[in-house]
């Protein structure tokens, strides 16, 4: 089962529950502050002195089956190749965790975007699932990954995709195919909810 969330709900719970073994997958500098151990492909033993630093060589993640009550897995899954068996393999050390990753509308807007992700997602609400298809450039981007994690403060929800799932990460592929109507809808999108957002925001 998978459903759609808020990191603070994530976090709330990873609080209350202390004893609980945390994996966070593909960590960067930013893990989790309730992780009990982080990895990622990059060797980053010697900035996580305090957590268990884990540096990943291949696609197995080196983890026994369930061995940890949570895995948290944050802005990974659009970079991973087989998306397939990373899903398997994160039903497989663990049976709960928490995916987040950028919608379409963020992913188009940030330039290094364009080359380093493969993949887009979103979640379909009637069958919770959430759906892979693959990546297309609607429009030109036009912001940075620093510039986006600003706006985040105000357009979190339609910046970043938060699922929780339990026992298993339902999921679907698709295919994406370019139209003109399809960029049209987006930068519909984008410019609609770009004027709802100011007028809140300079209305506070």
């Amino acid at each position: 089962m998978i459903k759609r969330t808020s990191l603070t709900y994530i976090n709330k719970i990873l609080s209350e529950n202390p004893s609980w073994k945390i994996l966070d997958i593909g960590c960067g500098y930013n893990a989790n502050k309730n992780a009990t151990t982080v990895c990622d492909i990059q060797d980053l033993s010697s900035f996580y002195k305090v957590k268990k630093f884990i540096k990943l060589n291949d696609k197995n993640l080196p983890f026994e089956d369930g061995e940890f009550d949570f895995v948290i897995a944050s802005h990974v899954l659009e970079h991973v190749e087989d998306t397939y068996f990373f899903i398997k393999e994160l039903e497989r050390v663990s049976s709960k965790g928490y995916i987040e990753v950028p919608t379409i509308l963020e992913d188009n807007l940030v330039f290094e975007n364009k080359n380093d992700h493969l993949w887009h997602l979103k979640f379909d609400d009637i069958k919770n699932q959430l759906i892979i298809s693959n990546r297309l450039q609607y429009f030109e981007p036009i912001l940075s990954v620093s510039t986006v994690k600003n706006m985040n403060k105000y357009f979190r929800e339609s910046m970043v995709l938060e699922l929780m799932w339990e026992k298993t990460i339902d999921h679907r592929f698709e295919i994406n195919e370019l139209s003109g109507s399809d960029k049209i809808s987006i930068l519909k999108l984008l410019k609609k909810y770009i004027s709802k957002r100011l007028r809140m925001f300079f209305s506070k």
